[in-house]
């Protein structure tokens, strides 16, 4: 269990001895400054909720292209530099070097979410205060009868579900291409390109739409309506990306213990 621990020790430095690593953490903490500072200056209305919930809004997107760019090179860059080899030929088996590293990862993802919300309640707090209403329907105007800090919890919940299918997705392309590069644009890719064709699909009528990933990444959506365009339950959108998760880890697995590292 120790040599375990230490291994997902080590990943974890390759992932916070870069210096892109603390420049994406910079860039968070930076937009939340900004959006709290100019939101006190120009608005005499906001409150701490409102602007936590606009800068979860548009930081949840950058988390999730930091967390693929981090996550497309975790395999990927080691094959494309060679130090896979350095790892593979020390005594742990092939299956506990890929845990280590997806659990690296999904604390990553975590840890940037907790920096994001710390940070902007925080500073919230600082310049608008704790008011704004008893619950989030009179604070943020959501259809949800939770307290406003109990609704932003189960948002930033619910986004890092989406999260981990994020970094599963990346992190299987990461072990089925070589280049870091190629992994990274291909999951920006898909990933856009995913949510576009999943918007537009999910106005059709027929029953196959309602299985695409991307139409169930949202989850937060569920707090506002326990059911959502084609009849949709929280449920069934957690069933399908438990099915998705489970392919998408079966094929990583697969493809990185049979891979030869020679070639």
């Amino acid at each position: 269990m120790y040599n375990f621990l230490q291994l997902v020790r080590n990943e974890n430095m390759k992932i916070y001895r870069r210096i892109g690593t603390w420049i994406m953490f910079g860039i968070i903490l930076l937009i939340v400054l900004v959006v709290n500072i100019l939101s006190k200056a120009f608005s005499d209305t906001s409150t701490t909720w409102q602007v936590m919930s606009n800068i979860e809004t548009f930081c949840y997107l950058l988390i999730t292209i930091f967390t693929v760019v981090v996550s497309a090179e975790s395999v990927a860059g080691e094959f494309s530099s060679g130090t896979i080899k350095l790892l593979l030929i020390r005594p742990w088996s092939r299956s506990k070097i890929l845990l280590s590293k997806y659990i690296a990862l999904l604390q990553f993802a975590l840890l940037m979410s907790i920096f994001m919300f710390v940070c902007s309640y925080v500073l919230g707090l600082i310049l608008f205060g704790a008011g704004g209403g008893a619950t989030a329907s009179e604070a943020l105007g959501a259809a949800n009868d939770s307290g406003p800090f109990s609704y932003m919890i189960q948002v930033y919940l619910l986004d890092y579900i989406g999260l981990i299918m994020i970094v599963t997705f990346s992190f299987m392309l990461s072990t089925l291409f070589r280049s870091g590069g190629l992994a990274i644009g291909l999951s920006m890719f898909i990933y856009f390109f995913g949510l576009i064709a999943s918007g537009l699909l999910s106005m059709l009528n027929y029953k196959w739409v309602e299985y695409l990933l991307f139409l169930h990444l949202n989850l937060k959506q569920y707090l506002a309506s326990k059911e959502i365009a084609h009849g949709m339950t929280i449920g069934f959108s957690l069933g399908v990306l438990a099915g998705y998760y489970i392919v998408f880890v079966a094929i990583t697995w697969f493809v990185f213990n049979k891979r030869d590292v020679a070639t």
